[in-house]
This record gives C-alpha cells, structure tokens and sequence, in this order.
C-alpha cells in the first residue's frame, strides 16, 4: 500500500491538495517538514498519511483537548486506531492507554505538551517504537506569534532523550517569515522540506463595518443567518454575557464559552455547539483553537483583535470545509484603548529586556490591526501583505472590493487639525491624546483643558461644526498617511515630518468614504448544485446525516462533509461502485453509510427523476 491506497481507502480522495504530496514524500525519505497550510488546508493528513505507513507509532504533539478528540473520534471513522492522553482522562483510562501503547494497538497518539515532562510517559515513549513526531500549532513555539504556550520549548527536550530520533513534521496555519525561522530553530528542524502553500482562503468573504451600535448589529446580522452555525468572538466575559442573552431573548439557539465558566459548563456548551444543538457560540478568544467543526458559516468579532495573527487565526475557523463563508469585524475607536489595557498584562516571566521588545512588537502587531480595521484597499489583500504573499490590486469578494468609495478633499481640515497638534505640543512641552486633542478642536469647555490654557489656543474650537466621529476619521486618514503618528501605547499624536508638506507646500489631502454598497454577482456555493433537483437532494442527505450524526452521537462532519454531500447531490449514485466515487468516501464511510444514502438517494430519483 502507497499514499494513494491510503488516501483513497481510508479518507475517500483520489488526489492531493496544493502542498500535501510534497510534504508526505518528504516525510515518506525521512525528511524533516515545515508546513504552512492555510485553516481548512489539509495539514492533518500530511501526517495521517504517513503515520499509516510507517512501520511504528506517530505521535501528534497538540495544544488542545477538544483537537485531539475530534481527531481520535474522525480517525476511528474510518478505522484507524488512535488515542490521545490529556487531564479529561482519569488515571485508570491512562493506564489503559499505556498498556495499548505497549501492545503496538494504535498507529497515532495524541498528546498534551505539557505531559512530556511526566516520567512515567517519558520513560514508556523511549521503548515505543516512535516513528515520527508532529507538531501541531507549531507558531506556539514562537515568542513572537500571537499564541506562545511555554511547554512547547519541551518538546526539542524530549526528542532529544529518545533513543532514536524520529522524523519531525512541523505545522501552522499563520506564521509571519520570523516566526517561521524560530519555529525552525527551537525545534532543531534538520535541513528541513519548507512548504508554504499560501495564507489565501478563496471562499471567506472578509467585511469591516462600523456601527453605531455593535449589539444591534451583532443581532442584525445572526438573525439573517439564522439556518447557519456561526461564531461571535467579544474580548471581554461580560461581552459574551450581554451578547449571548440577547441572542437568546430573540429567539435564536445562542450558547457561550469563557474562561469563567465552570469546566463541565463550557465542555457542554461546547459539545452542544460541536453538534449542532446550538447554532451559535458566543465566546472570548478562549474557543476555537483546534475546534475541527468544518460547516461554520460565518464569523464576527465583536471587538477588534490585538494582532492580524489572531484575527486570521479565528476568522479562520469559518469555512472549514471549502464552502463560501463570511468573517465580519465590527469595529469602533474604543476598541484600540482596550486592546492596549490587555497588552499591559502580556510579557509574563519574559526579562526587563525582553518584556521591552515583546511590548513594541505588541504594539506594531496592533497597529497593523488598526491598520486592517481602517484601510479602504482590498481587506484581503491587506492580511497577504502582513504574511509577505503577493496577490492581485483587488479579490473582488470582501467588503471593501464590493463597495464604492466617495473621495473627499479634506485639505483644510487636514491643516487645522496639524495645526492645533503643534500648538498644543508647543504649549504643554508634551503631545496629548486624540481625545483631548479633538476636545481642543470643538471648543470642549472640559475642566481641565481650561485649567491647562489650553482654551486661549488660536485653535480651540476652529472645528466646532465637526462631530467627534468625523474628526477622529479625519485622524485615522492622517495616520494612514503618514502626516500623524498615534502612538498607541502612549496613547499620544504627534506630527511626523511629512506634516509640512501638508501644513506648509500645499499637499492635497483626501479621504476616502463608502457610498453605495455594488450588488454583487451571485456566485454559486459549492452545496448549491447547478439546478433546484440537485439542491433540493442535497437537503434531505443533509437531514439525514444529522440523523444518524444524532444517532451515532457524533458531529455531523464525522459522518460527512459539506463538500461531500454537495459532490454526492450531484453525481446521484445508485450503486455501491458509483457511491464510492464521491470525494470523500473511503472504504469505512461507505461500508458505514452507503445503504442509507444511496436508499434516500434512489427513493429522491424515483419520485423526481434524474
């Protein structure tokens, strides 16, 4: 048997996606690999693979519980023997792994980082026939990602005291050209196979809105997409809270998830949403990682993310299984000051020096994101920047692509707004904040701007017509610029050099605001077949696999996918032989769940025909 038998037999495919063949050669001819495969992209299989292949065990270094369950219950599907070990498991359930392990039972084994430093484990790993060690999240390793777990530095530890040292297969999702070389480094990669097959997710449609309200919108929004499962991120429990109760108050199946809630509450809530007895999770950051739920329809933060690493990583976490889905940020100016009172409790044991650069890199991730929240350029082609992937002026499928833009001249403004930032440096021997300075321009009659004289100003008040909102979108394009610099860990504006050009050698200045959103071309989605009688096929194969996903208490993706359904709803097998031609199907599946679905599907053909 080769990688194709497997592939074919075990998970139903007859090719491999972009990056996936090279990455399981290499590991095949005993290379160590670094693969960069975008969420949805197929890394697990990489390893998978190869692991059915090798001679002894692999095993799967993972940072979650809920990952490795949904591995170890989607592997079993299709008859390949894995575990995990993790604390959900009792000592006695440990024990019986450990005596499986030792009985050559599994091909895979999932495991905690954090149980490497457990003698009785490292003492059993060096008499297992280890073949390979894959690192999963391996961005995790890196001080400078967006998500660095201290127990990932065990690992190069531990596979340095196994008596033979395995093949090291490293993986990640989101990882900028720095952490790609510490993840290289801290592991001890030897000449390692790179493959990065791009940060680009074609089916997401990425949007950034403003509005007034975020609650109403967060309402407005899950209300049109009521038939779907979706995730709203908030930074704050008592976001989650208030956002959860009012989804729940309008009548739509809302749960939440945070670290304040008891162990045995978010697992059920979790389970719930996993299994789609709740369409919607309401949740901090806290949930997601490793999270394998592929029919997620959409994604909205309800607060802005720190860094485009995390936004990425959970945005992400929509459209799992190719099919076109929404990842929606509401954004507001408020959510910068709250970024920066999260980002004071970040450098943990990190040194003086350490802790210093940590916080600068903090605040430049940051000022990306603000960046991202801001721009009225192509969203998608904003995030491939900050990962270094060349791409094309325009996707034509995010927000801002599918919106014209109104250009105003805001020259003026522009040099009255410059203008009050000089005097006010000049006058106090410090630069002040956006707030204060946008008092100083409409004429705030606030306390303390009298008590610092800053109410004798030639231009106090010059701009009293403005609201707050348009004068701090005004500051927001002058930043962009260049003519500004906010300073968001000081919470400050001072003037760049380029100021002048504006102040002083008549340099125009526009902005640019949204007018008409254009009607976008209806685009079919993989699901949605070429006619109605496809369409309509492809719901009742999809109530029937939430039956028996009911039935067999699995998720419904255990039993099959979106993508395989939508395949199935076209090609309308009759037959065994043409059942196992849908993508997706291997030898477990159909054994498993031919008989109903071709039944449904024959039963569907006589009634409507072809």
């Amino acid at each position: 048997m080769n990688q194709y038998d497997v592939l074919k037999q075990y998970f139903g495919y007859t090719s491999f996606r972009g990056g996936q063949e090279q990455l399981i050669d290499s590991v095949l001819e005993g290379r160590d690999v670094l693969g960069i495969m975008p969420t949805g992209g197929g890394k697990s299989i990489c390893y998978q693979i190869p692991a059915m292949l090798f001679e002894g065990i692999t095993l799967v270094i993972s940072p979650l519980i809920s990952l490795m369950k949904d591995q170890v219950m989607a592997l079993g599907s299709v008859n390949i023997a894995a575990a995990y070990i993790n604390s959900s498991l009792t000592a006695e359930q440990i024990a019986r792994v450990y005596r499986n392990l030792q009985n050559g039972v599994y091909k895979i084994l999932y495991i905690a980082p954090e149980r490497l430093d457990s003698y009785g484990f490292a003492e059993l790993a060096r008499h297992l026939p280890i073949s390979m060690v894959a690192v999963d999240e391996a961005h995790c390793i890196s001080q400078w990602g967006n998500d660095f777990r201290p127990s990932y530095l065990r690992i190069t530890a531990f596979i340095a005291s196994l008596p033979r040292r395995p093949v090291v297969a490293a993986f990640t999702a989101t990882a900028t050209e720095q952490v790609r070389l510490d993840i290289e480094q801290k592991l001890r990669l030897c000449n390692p196979v790179r493959v990065i097959t791009g940060f680009d997710r074609p089916n997401l449609k990425f949007e950034v809105i403003t509005p007034r309200r975020k609650a109403d919108a967060v309402l407005e929004l899950v209300s049109a997409r009521r038939d779907k499962s979706g995730i709203v991120y908030c930074m704050t429990r008592a976001n989650v809270e208030k956002i959860c109760e009012l989804l729940q108050e309008n009548g739509i199946a809302a749960t939440r998830y945070h670290a304040g809630l008891s162990d045995r509450e978010r697992q059920q809530n979790q389970e719930d949403f996993v299994y789609d007895r709740q369409t919607v999770m309401v949740a901090t950051n806290a949930f997601g990682m490793g999270i394998d739920k592929s029919n997620v329809s959409y994604v909205i933060h309800y607060n802005m993310p720190l860094s485009l690493e995390a936004y990425y990583q959970e945005a992400g976490r929509a459209g799992r299984d190719g099919e076109k889905a929404e990842c929606i940020l509401l954004y507001a100016p408020s959510d910068i000051m709250t970024a920066k009172t999260l980002l004071e409790h970040t450098e943990g044991n990190a040194s003086p020096e350490q802790a210093d650069e940590l916080r600068r890199r903090d605040h430049e991730r940051l000022d990306r994101m603000v960046a991202y929240c801001r721009t009225t350029n192509c969203l998608r082609g904003n995030i491939l920047d900050y990962f270094g992937q060349p791409h094309a002026p325009t996707c034509g499928n995010c927000g801002n692509c599918l919106t014209t833009f109104m250009h105003k001249d805001i020259t003026v403004e522009s040099q009255k707004i410059l203008s009050c930032i000089k005097r006010m440096r000049d006058h106090l021997g410090y630069s002040v904040g956006s707030v204060m300075l946008v008092r100083v321009l409409r004429g705030s009659k606030d306390k303390r701007i009298v008590a610092l004289g800053l109410d004798a100003l030639s231009t106090y008040g010059i701009m009293a017509e403005n609201s707050r909102q348009e004068l701090n979108e005004m500051l927001d394009r002058l930043a962009e610029l260049g003519y500004i610099y906010k300073n968001t860990a000081y919470a400050t504006v001072a003037l760049s050099e380029t100021a002048r050009n504006v102040l002083f050698d008549g340099e125009r200045v526009t902005m640019a605001s949204k007018e008409v959103p254009q009607k976008a071309r209806k685009k079919k989605r993989r699901g949605e077949s070429q006619n109605d009688s496809s369409r309509d096929l492809y719901e009742r194969l999809r109530k029937l696999r939430f039956s028996l996903a009911l039935e067999q208490n699995v998720p419904a993706y255990v039993v099959f996918s979106n993508a395989t359904l939508a395949d199935m709803a076209d090609k309308k097998p009759t037959d065994l032989d043409a059942f196992m031609e849908v993508s997706g199907v291997g030898r477990a599946k159909a054994a498993l769940y031919s008989e109903p679905f071709l039944a449904e599907i024959n039963a569907y053909i006589d009634r409507y025909g072809e």
